[in-house]
């Protein structure tokens, strides 16, 4: 048995990788204390900006970060939890008094700071005062000004006012929701990658007009309350196109690749020359009924940003010219950079590093005069997320006016494609380095893959976000919330503490590195809760002990797949003992269908793609008794009689599911028609066509959308759960 490592990490190191966030040992997946190799350490450690190639290096760069939390006159930013009179501290040069004071969101001004605990006499270093208990919700200025001080005293966070007056600072202060409010109703949905799921009038995939139908016959006929699709983030806007959709090259921006070409209202006005193009155009992506075993998302991208153009080009009604020039204002200058990005990927290619080096700076002369010399296309990329804003918020309009008490829960992907819009901009100066490129997101080993896994997605900077007063992230979050009834996040645990893998190394050489949890769940919380919307946290895999019961305290579902819950005796979880506040699933996107899982058919998947590091044998016995488990469990409770059928038995799964007291009961589409085909399988890239299977039945015969309603096995599922 290999020996434990032990910390070879010495105490400058240590002292440093603590001031930022980097943990130099976690608890392995089998229990054991793994210890960072100090080599990984000053990796990550140089990801964040910071020198410790040296044991100099590393005390010099100590020293500079405990002088600038001296001299700071305020901390960067406070989050914090209405009702509770917090306190903070003002770094005031001895001898020196402070004026405080907070604008509020509304135009308000509040003066009545008090004195924190400790706090001695005004002008004391101490600096402790305490925000009012009873700030309103939301986005506020803190303001400080002392008396002069020469101007190298001041650090990075005070500067001298411009009246003379003195040292004057700010910053932001959100007040937060202590907890939201759960779902007020028990509600069943559909869980979909919207893409697969195309109808007979849409172009190959499914769109927005699609998840519309959705949610409103799921709703109207089978008592649905809402509709869970794959993330909707902007992949690249020419070909060849990333298959995941969660590796985006922005989380700010849908994809046009979702809009119903003929739903956008200048479509009629097209002349019947631009009517047959479009046609001609939409034959060549397909309707979603000719059979094809894979999707094609290159023929449909090309096609439709042709028909857009088209339809761009239509005069807009003096209304609707109106609505378009008020969102071009409300986006600012997030969409500008987006649709500059479009514009120069389809010049320069997909990859900015691989542009000319001048346009690797969005602030930078020459992208100035790229965006004036491009500004037809700028304006096309504007005026195509206007018409994706207008569609996503009509199929939630949808969704609630068919009765459903959610809608449509929307899916945030933990991060995006280093060579994509986001990264360009947040990456960068004018970004504030918010982005770290040096470094990509992922996963350490574990008993799934015990080689670790590399996202290939650049993590949030903490420090850095926390100095943009989190503006990026809070934005991202209101843009995603914005026409959602609930947003899922994807990995929740990365608000808490994230897998750095620093440009370089293998998957396993990484660190975690901790995020400002109560301000990164405090802002999801008060978008979330300025949208009246529901959060969903994605919080399977490893887990802290404290970190789910701190969610729930929040008012954050958690997520609970079936194969996954069992007691501390690997036992299957009795129904009534799951936990209430959760996102309750039979399966996943990246799990095998239920139907294949039954048969053992995921085993011979793995066996086919040599994915298995254990003999084949091994496996499905262990795959068998796992599965019996389950089965014996649904016998003893009367849900599964002997002799039952694979469908019977999916559906006997399902009312398991509905006995549990989870507030949310996710069902996998799929499932409903008896598909067999994972959708993605962890692992893989060439071996198995990830994100590109349509819906089809247990045949393998493609399924529409219009094929739902007199699907017997859709029909009784949703029957199954309605009876509940």
């Amino acid at each position: 048995m290999e020996e434990p490592r032990v910390s070879q990490l010495s105490p400058e190191l240590v002292r440093l990788a603590s001031a930022f966030g980097v943990a130099t040992e976690y608890e392995g997946w089998r229990g054991e204390a793994v210890h960072a190799a100090p080599e990984t350490v000053i990796a990550v450690l140089g990801a964040l900006g910071v020198d410790a190639s040296t044991p100099e290096a590393a005390r010099a760069a100590l020293a500079a970060q405990d002088e600038s939390r001296r001299t700071r006159l305020l901390p960067p930013v406070l989050v914090l939890r209405a009702g509770r009179a917090a306190g903070f501290t003002v770094n005031v040069p001895a001898g020196h008094g402070v004026e405080l004071w907070i604008e509020l969101e509304d135009g308000g001004i509040r003066r009545d700071i008090g004195p924190g605990p400790g706090s001695g006499p005004q002008g004391d270093p101490i600096g402790a005062h305490r925000v009012p208990a009873d700030l309103p919700l939301g986005w506020h200025t803190l303001h400080a000004r002392c008396s002069p001080e020469p101007e190298e005293s001041l650090g990075s966070g005070g500067v001298p006012s411009a009246n003379g007056e003195g040292v004057y600072a700010s910053c932001a202060i959100a007040i937060t929701p202590t907890v939201l409010p759960v779902p007020a109703e028990r509600a069943w949905g559909y869980m979909v990658q919207l893409y697969s799921l195309p109808s007979r009038r849409s172009w190959g995939i499914g769109d927005l007009a699609d998840l519309a139908d959705l949610a409103t016959w799921s709703a109207r006929a089978q008592g649905a309350g809402f509709v869970l699709v794959n993330p909707l983030h902007a992949a690249s806007p020419v070909p060849p196109v990333e298959a995941s959709p969660y590796l985006p090259v922005s989380r700010r921006f849908p994809d046009p690749m979702y809009v119903r070409v003929e739903a956008v209202p200048e479509f009629a006005y097209l002349s019947a020359v631009e009517r047959a193009v479009a046609e001609e155009l939409r034959a060549s992506a397909g309707d979603g009924s000719d059979g094809a075993d894979r999707l094609d998302r290159d023929a449909v991208r090309t096609a439709k940003r042709a028909a857009l153009a088209l339809v761009h080009k239509v005069p807009r009604s003096l209304g609707r010219d109106a609505d378009y020039r008020a969102f071009i204002a409300r986006e600012g200058q997030w969409l500008t950079d987006f649709a500059t990005w479009c514009a120069l990927v389809e010049e320069y290619g997909p990859t900015w590093r691989d542009w000319p080096e001048e346009l690797h700076d969005p602030d930078s002369a020459e992208v100035a005069a790229a965006r004036e010399r491009l500004a037809g296309t700028v304006d096309f990329h504007r005026w195509t997320q206007w018409v994706l804003a207008d569609q996503l918020r009509a199929a939630q309009e949808a969704a609630t006016r068919a009765g459903m008490p959610v809608g449509v829960v929307h899916d945030l992907a933990v991060g995006v494609h280093p060579d994509g819009a986001d990264a360009w901009v947040l990456g960068s100066a004018r970004g504030g380095g918010v982005l770290a490129l040096g470094a990509t997101g992922g996963a350490p080993p574990d008993a799934m893959n015990q080689i670790g896994q590399d996202w290939n997605q650049p993590p949030w900077h903490p420090q850095r976000l926390a100095e943009a007063g989190y503006a990026p992230y809070r934005e991202l979050l209101r843009a995603v919330f914005r026409h959602a009834g609930a947003v899922r996040v994807d990995h929740v645990l990365g608000l808490f503490r994230f897998w750095w893998v620093p440009k370089g190394n293998s998957p396993a050489e990484g660190a975690y590195v901790r995020y400002d949890h109560e301000a990164m769940v405090g802002i999801l919380a008060l978008e979330a809760h300025r949208a009246g919307a529901v959060v969903i946290g994605e919080d399977l895999g490893t887990v802290e002990p404290w970190v789910r019961t701190y969610l729930a305290e929040r008012g954050i579902l958690g997520t609970s797949v079936l194969w996954f819950e069992r007691d501390d005796k690997g036992r299957p979880l009795p129904p009534e003992q799951w936990r209430a506040s959760s996102l309750a699933t039979v399966t996943t996107h990246d799990l095998p269908p239920t139907a294949a899982r039954l048969a053992g058919e995921h085993i011979d998947l793995w066996e086919r793609l040599h994915l298995l590091v254990r003999d084949v044998e091994v496996e499905r016995a262990e795959d068998v008794a796992d599965r019996e488990q389950w089965l014996e469990l649904l016998r003893r409770r009367g849900y599964l009689r002997p002799g039952a059928g694979e469908r019977e038995t999916v559906e006997a799964l399902h009312r398991l599911l509905a006995a549990t007291p989870c507030r949310l009961l996710g069902v996998w589409l799929p499932d409903g028609v008896g598909d067999r085909r994972p959708q993605n399988l962890p692992g893989t890239s060439n071996e198995y066509p990830n994100w590109l299977l349509p819906v089809a039945d247990g045949e393998g015969r493609r399924v529409c959308l219009e094929d739902l309603p007199v699907d017997p096995r859709a029909v009784s599922l949703a029957r199954a759960l309605r009876g509940r």
